[in-house]
């Protein structure tokens, strides 16, 4: 494929800082990068960013490209869609990669469609055929019950990249790179959409599922809120956060924000404990990519054991407190 060059990531700043998720693109692009022999740049909306491109630099871009627009609204899908097409026209990027949070699964894909090339979703490893010099992905299906081996035959070749799952790129202060400011134009007619309030998520002393290292999650076989609130107890004390399955979020026992899950968020932690779930393929859709799963459940043929790395065949109100105590004790 001629005319197409160089591994790019789409990179996020907030609060001032480059996010894990930036970092982590960083980190396997600068891997995919170094195999192809050629650069890697990372693209970021808002020209505020800029004041972040060395630290981009240091993290192992050799180019920066800030897109100076409209972005202090926060995200727009019209807007980011508009500028990421022309950017990737202009540029002609070999490989862009994005995250798998939400913005990513909402852009990669309508980037991809407006390009006219495919995407490969949810990666989990990416590497580069020594054949064809293309990016191979390996993603789950199913659930995470069979990994499938994709590649993409078309220009550029797009890929979302599972939170977690890359190591983060490491600082190397003093690096020299370039640094631009792309001007994007955006016709008025193109935005359908416009941000009408944010509203920052009120804090709930508790670790977001997202950055978590541990999460502890209950099913419908929690009962209730008051199960939740052993469970809770639990994930205090590995210092991690409360998930839920879809069956206890539309019961009510737990909010939408904490749903992991093919419909709510895809979560990589190092421990994923699974207190009366009973592991549907929807469920471990979204923590498939944990490091470990335990599953504590009354029923012995419950589909998460195929899927634990420990499984505990009891009453989690039982088990659960054991646990606790034992954590207690040291």
């Amino acid at each position: 494929m001629t005319g197409w060059n160089g591994v790019a990531i789409y990179a996020q700043v907030a609060n001032g800082r480059v996010t894990s998720t930036t970092q982590e693109l960083l980190g396997i692009g600068r891997q995919l990068a170094t195999a192809l022999g050629e650069d890697l740049e990372a693209v970021v909306p808002g020209s505020g960013a800029g004041a972040l491109a060395q630290e981009m630099i240091d993290l192992g871009a050799d180019r920066v490209s800030v897109l100076d627009g409209p972005f202090h609204e926060g995200y727009n899908s019209d807007l980011h869609l508009a500028a990421m097409e022309a950017w990737c026209k202009e540029a002609k990027p070999n490989i862009l990669l994005f995250g798998h949070d939400r913005l990513g699964r909402d852009l990669a894909p309508r980037l991809a469609c407006r390009l006219r090339t495919g995407l490969m979703p949810d990666s989990l490893e990416l590497s580069i055929a020594p054949d064809t010099q293309g990016l191979v992905c390996t993603r789950p299906l199913y659930g995470g019950n069979i990994m499938a081996v994709v590649a993409c035959p078309t220009r550029p070749q797009l890929a979302t990249v599972r939170l977690k799952s890359q190591k983060p790129a490491e600082r190397q202060p003093g690096r020299q790179g370039q640094v631009s400011t792309v001007p994007v134009m955006v016709e008025p007619h193109a935005l359908r959409t416009r941000v009408v309030e944010m509203m920052a998520e009120e804090a709930s002393g508790d670790v977001k599922l997202e950055d978590a290292e541990v999460i502890v999650s209950g099913g419908r076989g929690i009962g209730g809120t008051e199960g939740f609130k052993v469970i809770s107890e639990l994930a205090q004390l590995l210092s991690g956060a409360v998930g839920a399955s879809r069956s206890a979020v539309d019961a009510g026992w737990m909010g939408s924000e904490r749903q992991v899950g093919l419909t709510g968020k895809i979560v990589s932690p190092k421990l994923y404990v699974a207190v009366g779930i009973s592991g549907t393929i929807q469920h471990m859709a979204g923590c498939s990519g944990s490091k470990t799963i335990v599953a504590i459940n009354t029923d012995p043929e419950a589909p998460i054991f195929k899927a634990a790395h420990f499984g505990i065949v009891g009453d989690y109100r039982k088990v659960v407190p054991a646990m606790i105590a034992a954590l207690r004790a040291g």
